[in-house]
C-alpha cells in the first residue's frame, strides 16, 4: 500500500533524477551519426581550437524567422553546433539569436554588421514570392570580428565556424607563397584559390631573384602551370627548400591543347626531370576519359547558328579518389588536358600515396595530335583504367629532414582567367588544391572540414543509358511501390484477423 511518506519520496526521486539528467546533458552530448560525412559529429581539429580558447568569442547570429523548412532547418543546425560549441568550451563561445525581419531598424542593424539579405523563394496561399531572409552571422574576439554574411543549406557549416574562430585568435598567420616569373599566374588569375587560402594563411607571391632567396619562411611553395624553363640554379634552390623541411605543391603542365587551332602539343620547362629524382614522372601524354566535360561547338541548324555542348574527353572528370585526407569529400574535379603520372621510387624513406585516378574507362594519346571536336568516341577508345592525376610525397627526403610534396599533372584546371575571360570554376576543382596546401602546411586538421556538407552526387557516365533509365524510374516509382505494397499486406492481414472473427461460435 502506498503511503503518504512513500508517495512524496517516489516524486522527489524522480525530480532529483530529471535535474540529474538535464545537468548531465548539458554537460555531455550523446548523438548517434550513421551520416557518410559524420556531418552531426564535431572534428577533433574543433574540439582541440575550442578547448584552447582562453578568452570569450560573441556569435550574433542574425536568422529570419517563419521560413520554408530547408531555411529553418539551417538555424536549427546552427543553434545545436552553438550549443555544442559552448559545452567544450566551458561558456567561452557566447552566442545570441537576433531576428532581423522584425522591423526596419532591426534590418539595419543587421546590415551595418556586415549581414546580407538574400532573396529567397516562399509558397504563401498557393502562390509563389519572394522573400528578404537573412542567414548570417558576425563573431567578435578582443578588437578582432569575422563575418559569415551567408551560411547556405547543405554548406560546411563546421569549417565556416570553426576556421573563422581560428582565424580571431591566430596570432601570425601560416606564410605560404605562389612562385612567379616564370610563365605561372598571377595571383590576380586565382580570385577563388586566393579567397579560399586568405581565411587561414599569408599567401603572397615569390620570385627567385638575386636578392631574395627560397626560406622555410615560407611553409609551403605553390607552382601552378609554370610556362617557361626553369633555370638550373632555381631547382638547386627547391631542392633545398625540399630537403631543409619546405613543403611544395606542384600542378604541373605536361601537354598543351590550344582549342583555336585544334592542335595538342608536348611542354617542357625542366621541372619534370627535376621529379624524376624524387620517383616521379608525369608523362607527356593526353589523358582521355569517357567521363569528361563538355566543348561549346557551333553548328549551322535551318539557317541558324546553334551553339551546343559536345563531350570532349581531353577534359577529364575525375572522381575516382582514394581515402586520403587532401580528396577525402571531394566529389569530382574537372581537369584540362591532363597527363598520366609514374611512379618510379628512388628512396625507401618516402612514401606514395595516388589520391587521385582517372575512371575505369580512360586512355592515352601521344602528341603531336589533332582535336577532332566532332569524333564519335566508342569504348574501344578507352583501353585503360584508374590512370594517376594526383600523388603525394611524405617521408625524410634528405638528413633525416621530414617534409612533403603534392603533384598534380594539370595546373589549369585551378586558373580563373584574367579580365573579361575570368571564369567561375567548380567548388571541387578549389577545395583539392586547398586541401592540398592545408595537408602540407597546416597541422591542426581543419582539412577534414572543408568537405564536411552537402555534395553532388552525379551518375556514373560509364554507365549504360537503360541504366541510367532503370535507375531514374527506381529513385521515382520504388518508395510508391513499397508504400503500396505495405498497405495491399496490411490490409490482406486485417481482412484474414476480420474473417477469423466472424466465423468463431460463442456458446
Amino acid at each position: 500500500m502506498l503511503t503518504k511518506k512513500k508517495v512524496l519520496t517516489n516524486l522527489l526521486l524522480i525530480l532529483g533524477i530529471i535535474l540529474l539528467l538535464n545537468i548531465i546533458s548539458n554537460r555531455f552530448f550523446l548523438r548517434l551519426d550513421f551520416t557518410e560525412d559524420s556531418r552531426y559529429t564535431l572534428n577533433e581539429a574543433t574540439k582541440n581550437i575550442l578547448k584552447s580558447l582562453e578568452d570569450p568569442i560573441t556569435i550574433n547570429a542574425y536568422f529570419s524567422e517563419n521560413m520554408p523548412p530547408n531555411i529553418a532547418k539551417v538555424k536549427e543546425d546552427f543553434k545545436d553546433m552553438l550549443i555544442e560549441y559552448n559545452s567544450i568550451s566551458n561558456g567561452q563561445i557566447q552566442y545570441d539569436f537576433i531576428n532581423p525581419n522584425v522591423d526596419q531598424k532591426s534590418e539595419v542593424e543587421a546590415q551595418r554588421a556586415g549581414i546580407q539579405p538574400v532573396m529567397i523563394n516562399v509558397r504563401e496561399r498557393d502562390q509563389m514570392k519572394q522573400q528578404r531572409a537573412y542567414l548570417g552571422a558576425v563573431l567578435e574576439y578582443k578588437e578582432r570580428k569575422e563575418i559569415i554574411p551567408v551560411i547556405q543549406p547543405g554548406a560546411a557549416m563546421e569549417y565556416d565556424l570553426t576556421t573563422n574562430i581560428k582565424k580571431l585568435t591566430l596570432t601570425q598567420k601560416t606564410r605560404i607563397a605562389f612562385l612567379k616569373g616564370g610563365g605561372e599566374p598571377e595571383l590576380s588569375s586565382l580570385p577563388q584559390l586566393v579567397q579560399q587560402l586568405s581565411v587561414m594563411y599569408d599567401v603572397q607571391p615569390f620570385e627567385f631573384s638575386d636578392t631574395t632567396a627560397l626560406t622555410n619562411q615560407i611553409k609551403t611553395l605553390v607552382i601552378v602551370a609554370p610556362a617557361d624553363t626553369i633555370k638550373p640554379e632555381e631547382l638547386n634552390q627547391l631542392d633545398n627548400y625540399l630537403t631543409g623541411g619546405g613543403r611544395i605543391l606542384l600542378a604541373l603542365n605536361r601537354v598543351n591543347g590550344n582549342l583555336s587551332n585544334a592542335t595538342g602539343s608536348v611542354v617542357s620547362t625542366g621541372f619534370n626531370d627535376w621529379l624524376k629524382k624524387y620517383g616521379i614522372n608525369i608523362e607527356g601524354k593526353f589523358i582521355i576519359d569517357i567521363s569528361s566535360g563538355s566543348v561549346m561547338v557551333s553548328q549551322n541548324q535551318g539557317g541558324f547558328v546553334m551553339r551546343t555542348p559536345v563531350k570532349f574527353p581531353y577534359l577529364p572528370i575525375i572522381n575516382n579518389f582514394a581515402d586520403h585526407p587532401i580528396s577525402k569529400g571531394i566529389e569530382s574535379v574537372i581537369m584540362q588536358f591532363a597527363s598520366p603520372i609514374e611512379i618510379t621510387p628512388k628512396d625507401s624513406s618516402l612514401k606514395f600515396s595516388v589520391f587521385a585516378k582517372t575512371s575505369k574507362t580512360s586512355g592515352t594519346e601521344i602528341p603531336p595530335i589533332y582535336f577532332n571536336v566532332m569524333k564519335q568516341w566508342t569504348r574501344n577508345d578507352f583501353p585503360l583504367s584508374n590512370i594517376p592525376v594526383g600523388v603525394a610525397v611524405e617521408g625524410n627526403f634528405k638528413n633525416n629532414v621530414y617534409s612533403k610534396m603534392v603533384v598534380l599533372s594539370d595546373g589549369d584546371f585551378v586558373i580563373n582567367g584574367v579580365g573579361q575571360q575570368q571564369r567561375k570554376l567548380e567548388a571541387d576543382n578549389i577545395n583539392i588544391v586547398s586541401n592540398a596546401i592545408d595537408w602540407l602546411s597546416d597541422d591542426t586538421g581543419l582539412i577534414a572540414l572543408r568537405t564536411k556538407g552537402v555534395t553532388n552526387r552525379p551518375i556514373d557516365a560509364t554507365l549504360k543509358p537503360g541504366t541510367k533509365i532503370l535507375i531514374k524510374y527506381l529513385n521515382f516509382l520504388l518508395p510508391i511501390i513499397l508504400i503500396i505494397g505495405y498497405g495491399l499486406v496490411r490490409y490482406q492481414i486485417r481482412k484474414k484477423k476480420r474473417n477469423k472473427w466472424m466465423n468463431e461460435k460463442y456458446v
